[in-house]
C-alpha cells in the first residue's frame, strides 16, 4: 500500500461550474478519510475519479509513485487494485454468499486452495464465516454490507472506496454498521475513503474528515480538530449543530475565546464596528442565575435532554441543551464557557 494523492484535481462536465476544483488533498496509507459535504458539492465525482470511472479535466492522482489518473491519461479501473462499496451492495442473488465474496478472484483467475483460503479469510474478517451457503436473500440489510465488504478485501485491496454505504439503513442497523465498519478497517488495515453527508458518520469512523462544498476542499484534519477548530462559517454550520454568532471583534489574533473573552463583544449589535464571526457548541452554553438575558424560541426534546433554540436580546440566536424542561417564551439567563473565533 501507499500514499493516495490528489494534485489540484479539476473535474469539469460542461455545464459552466465544475464539479470538482483545484482540490489537493493526501490520505496516509491505511488512514480512513470521510469525504464531508452536502449533496452536489462534487464528493462522489471525486469518489470515481479515484476508482478511474472518470477522468480529471486538470490536475493528477497518484498512488505512492504510480500515477493513475491526468487530463490526459488514466488507468483502467481494473488496474488500479481498488474496491468499491455500493449503497445497493451490487450482490448477485443466484449465488451464494462465499461465490459473491470469491467472483473477484474468478475474474483474476484465481481458483484452488487459494481461492478458497481468500474467501474464508475475507468472510472471518466481516465475521461471515458460518454464513457462506447462503444466498443473498436470506442475509439482513447489515450481513448484505458486509458480504459487499468481505468481497472487497478478498482481493487485498490498496484502497476501498465506499459511497454513502448506509444511506439506505435505519438508525439503528446504522449504528450497528458503523461498528462493523470501524472494525473492518483496524483488522484489514486498508486505505479506506468514505463518502457521506452525514457529519455524525464522518466523526464517529473516520481518522480524517475533509469537508467539501461548491467542488473545493474547505478543510482536512482530525474529526476532533474539525470540530473544535473548523475553518469559516461553512465548516462550522456543516459540522455539529453550533450556532455562529456576530459579535465585536476581539482585540489581538486569539480564536479560543472563554467567558471573560466573549461578555464584553457578544451583546453589541450586528454593524457595530470591525465583526467577527464566533462558532458557539451547544454544550458550551450554561444556563443559570448569572450570564445574559436569553428567551425561549423553541424546545426539541431528545429522550436524554431538552435541545433549545435561545434568541439573545440583539436577536441572535444560540443552541442550547438541558437536563430540565423548560417553556417557549421562558426567560433565561446563559454564560458561554468556549467558543472559537471563525
Amino acid at each position: 500500500m501507499a500514499k493516495l494523492i490528489l494534485n489540484h484535481v479539476s473535474k469539469d462536465f460542461g455545464t459552466g461550474k465544475p464539479a470538482v476544483s483545484a482540490l489537493s488533498l493526501e490520505v496516509r496509507e491505511g488512514g480512513f478519510l470521510a469525504l464531508l459535504g452536502p449533496s452536489g458539492c462534487g464528493k462522489t465525482t471525486v469518489l470515481r475519479m479515484i476508482a478511474g470511472f472518470e477522468t480529471p479535466t486538470d490536475g493528477s492522482i497518484h498512488l505512492g509513485e504510480r500515477l493513475l489518473a491526468d487530463a490526459s491519461q488514466s488507468l483502467p479501473p481494473e488496474r488500479r487494485n481498488m474496491a468499491m462499496v455500493f449503497q445497493s451492495y451490487a450482490l448477485w442473488p443466484h449465488m451464494n454468499v462465499a461465490d459473491n465474496v470469491g467472483y473477484p478472484l474468478k475474474v483474476r483467475g484465481i481458483g484452488g486452495e487459494a481461492y478458497r483460503r481468500k474467501v474464508r479469510d475475507a468472510l472471518s474478517t466481516v465475521r461471515l464465516a458460518d454464513y457462506a451457503e447462503r444466498r443473498p436473500a436470506d442475509l439482513s440489510g447489515g450481513q448484505r454490507q458486509r458480504v459487499a465488504l468481505a468481497r472487497c478485501l478478498v482481493t487485498s485491496p490498496d484502497v476501498v472506496l465506499l459511497d454513502e454505504p448506509l444511506a439506505n439503513l435505519d438508525r439503528h442497523l446504522k449504528q450497528e454498521m458503523e461498528e462493523t465498519f470501524r472494525e473492518f478497517h483496524q483488522r484489514s488495515g486498508a486505505t479506506m475513503i468514505y463518502v457521506t453527508h452525514d457529519q455524525s458518520e464522518a466523526m464517529a469512523l473516520a481518522t480524517d474528515v475533509a469537508v467539501m462544498s461548491e467542488g473545493r476542499l474547505l478543510q482536512a484534519a482530525p474529526p476532533a480538530e474539525i470540530y473544535a477548530r473548523p475553518e469559516g462559517r461553512i465548516v462550522g454550520g456543516l459540522v455539529g449543530r453550533g450556532a455562529i454568532l456576530t459579535v465585536q471583534s476581539p482585540i489581538g489574533d486569539k480564536r479560543d475565546l472563554d467567558w471573560n473573552a466573549l461578555q464584553t463583544i457578544i451583546g453589541s449589535q450586528p454593524g457595530e464596528g470591525p465583526q467577527a464571526d464566533v462558532l458557539v457548541r451547544p454544550e458550551d452554553v450554561v444556563l443559570g442565575a448569572e450570564g445574559m438575558p436569553a428567551t425561549v424560541e423553541s424546545v426539541l426534546y431528545e429522550g436524554e435532554r431538552y435541545a433549545l433554540k435561545l434568541t439573545l436580546e440583539n436577536g441572535q440566536s444560540l443552541r442550547a441543551f438541558s437536563r430540565m424542561p423548560v417553556l417557549p417564551g421562558e426567560a433565561l439567563k446563559v454564560t458561554i464557557r468556549a467558543a472559537w473565533r471563525l
